[in-house]
């Protein structure tokens, strides 16, 4: 049986994890023995402990990926580990870990420390033949000009030649929520390597767990167009949602609702995609992915002429959009924060999962905060917000002693929540941050004699 050593286990490396050790043979036996190696840190700790007693490490709302953990525990085919000496018998080496870079900042500057100290642990332990995945969204150029050299000098010093390491990129598209599992099983892949050995034993990997026969997987020329392909996909959607934020203040503005406007113009196919209006950006991907190629090409590619002004307006526009929020709700409010008491529902970065990190919701409560508020958060997917250090309500409270209930994030909780039956004898005012009241909710709840606004629509709409 084939090793595969996956390096890394936050949200994307735990779940391709479980993906890789599900694969099975004609006789419904394991193909690989799966082994997640993360960091000695409390996180990597507690994450290697659950993963070890069967229980997913994030909150999620799919239960394929857990009852599939449960699965490849008890058969054998996954164990985790902090111990580094894993990789001098895998075959596969799979790398999924974080990548970061100060993305607010005017000139972000690519911070490889890290990630360099995790390419160095493969060179020095990984077995001559092995092939290492890098998994983790990178800048263009990285797979050249940071992980080959690092492996060559690390194979250097045992003696080995620098082609004795196998090397392809191939980036992932994972989706925590009901569909985690399968956006890494049932879902289109791309690759690429540099040689057609990397390439021929990369395809063959990919193909041993994902549905290629529905999901076609898709060759690139080179690791740098793999590496390109990922993060001008995620500046895509990052500027898609940045063009909406213009469209969302003008239809507060002259009475509109955008949400009936964006179902319009998707019925044209050349349309499909557009987005919806929103609190803002949050989360690893579309938060950071378009600083990567501008930094990359000052920094790794030495192409110091080129300008990217479309990525850099989305991430400022993206940055700004929970301000927006801010700003409507203190209109609500007459102007004055002092003395309220504000309820935040959502502090997730998106619906049904776990994930605080950039959330927009982040923003938005340090803005009302700052303004002499006090804000209750609750999250039905999070108990304890790791970026403020505190723990949420478990439970919807009561709204007697609230002034405003600010609706952020599109869990099923809170849609299908009996907003009339919450509300019934308050008096407060309601913000739908993210289209989460249907329009019968809103009448309805209007008719209790609470205000009731949404982020992209007129007033009263």
């Amino acid at each position: 049986m084939s090793k595969v050593c996956i390096q890394g286990l936050g949200f994307v490396g735990s779940a391709m994890a479980v993906a890789v050790a599900m694969a099975e043979n004609s006789r419904s036996e394991p193909i690989y023995e799966v082994v997640g190696v993360d960091l000695p840190t409390n996180s990597g700790l507690q994450r290697i402990a659950s993963l070890n007693n069967g229980v997913f490490p994030f909150p999620t709302s799919d239960g394929q990926l857990t009852k599939s953990l449960k699965k490849v525990i008890n058969n054998g085919s996954f164990y985790a580990t902090v111990d580094e000496s894993v990789y001098c018998d895998a075959d596969i080496i799979v790398v999924d870990i974080h990548l970061d870079i100060p993305f607010r900042n005017e000139e972000p500057v690519l911070e490889f420390k890290e990630f360099e100290q995790a390419m160095s642990v493969i060179g020095k332990n990984a077995k001559p033949g092995a092939l290492v995945v890098i998994e983790t969204t990178v800048p263009p150029g990285t797979c050249r000009k940071i992980v080959r050299p690092i492996l060559t000098k690390e194979l250097a010093v045992r003696s080995l030649p620098a082609n004795s390491i196998f090397l392809a990129h191939s980036y992932e598209r994972v989706m925590p929520g009901e569909n985690y599992l399968n956006s890494i099983i049932n879902f289109w892949r791309v690759f690429a390597a540099d040689d057609e050995k990397s390439a021929d034993l990369c395809r063959n990997f990919l193909s041993d767990f994902i549905n290629v026969k529905k999901y076609p997987l898709t060759q690139l020329s080179s690791t740098l167009s793999s590496e390109t392909a990922k993060v001008m996909e995620n500046t895509y959607r990052a500027a898609n949602i940045a063009f909406v934020d213009e469209w969302t203040k003008y239809a507060e503005e002259v009475g509109v609702d955008l949400f009936e406007i964006i179902d319009a113009i998707k019925v044209r196919p050349t349309h499909s995609n557009i987005k919806f209006p929103g609190l803002g950006v949050g989360g690893y991907c579309l938060t950071k992915d378009p600083a990567f190629t501008p930094a990359a090409a000052n920094q790794l590619l030495n192409k110091k002429d080129l300008h990217f002004p479309f990525a850099k307006l989305t991430i400022e526009t993206n940055n700004s959009m929970p301000i927006h929020v801010f700003t409507k709700l203190k209109y609500l409010l007459n102007g004055n924060f002092e003395g309220t008491r504000i309820l935040v529902c959502g502090i997730s970065y998106r619906q049904n999962v776990g994930d605080t990190r950039y959330s927009p919701s982040e923003t938005l409560i340090h803005q009302i905060r700052d303004e002499g508020s006090e804000v209750v958060v609750h999250d039905p997917y999070v108990k304890f917000w790791e970026q403020s250090g505190e723990y949420l309500l478990t439970e919807l409270p009561s709204l007697e002693t609230f002034d405003a209930v600010v609706l952020c994030v599109q869990h099923d909780e809170y849609v299908n929540l009996d907003y009339l039956g919450w509300l019934e004898g308050s008096s407060l005012i309601l913000l739908d941050a993210n289209n989460i009241l249907s329009r019968i909710n809103r009448e309805a709840i209007r008719k209790l004699g609470i205000t009731v606004e949404s982020v992209g629509r007129g007033d009263g709409l």
